[in-house]
């Protein structure tokens, strides 16, 4: 199976991926849309969420595209994008070049990954072990530190 995986042209490959998180973060993006319309129509707004408002449109795209790096933060960038009703121009600002980067990313990278696993032991799969624990053990520090520290 991995076989013919590997024939197929990357270009395909790439648009399939980049389709996938396009349409994933496109309806993560509406459906804080649409919580945030259930919101607006039972409350009022305040000064202070026009101010949030207007620093998430300021900033939005930036925080959109930069989010495609990362694990598991992606859905609630998205989320929260469509939740502060981010005009869809300015989320397409970072959600085109961000999916673009991620596919990117996975196809290189996530690929290079999954077939060094399916290999066997090789030393890019240990390379990947490690990473992996050191970066679980340095998160764990991070949160440890950052929760005894008292907030002012």
């Amino acid at each position: 199976m991995f076989e013919t995986i590997r024939e197929w042209p990357l270009h395909w490959g790439w648009l399939a991926l980049y389709c996938i998180v396009f349409l994933r973060a496109s309806a993560t993006y509406g459906l804080g849309r649409a919580v945030a319309a259930g919101f607006m129509r039972n409350k009022k707004s305040e000064e202070s969420t026009s101010k949030a408002i207007d620093y998430i449109n300021k900033w939005g795209p930036i925080a959109v595209m930069l989010s495609f790096l990362t694990v598991g933060v992606q859905s609630v960038i998205n989320f929260s994008a469509g939740m502060m009703l981010m005009p869809m121009r300015r989320y397409l600002l970072g959600l085109i070049p961000g999916a673009a980067l991620w596919a990117t990313l996975w196809l290189t990278a996530g690929l290079g990954a999954i077939l060094a696993v399916i290999a066997g032991p090789t030393w890019v799969t240990i390379v990947l072990i490690v990473a992996v624990v050191v970066a679980f053990f340095a998160v764990r520090y991070w949160r440890r530190s950052s929760a005894t520290q008292p907030t002012s």
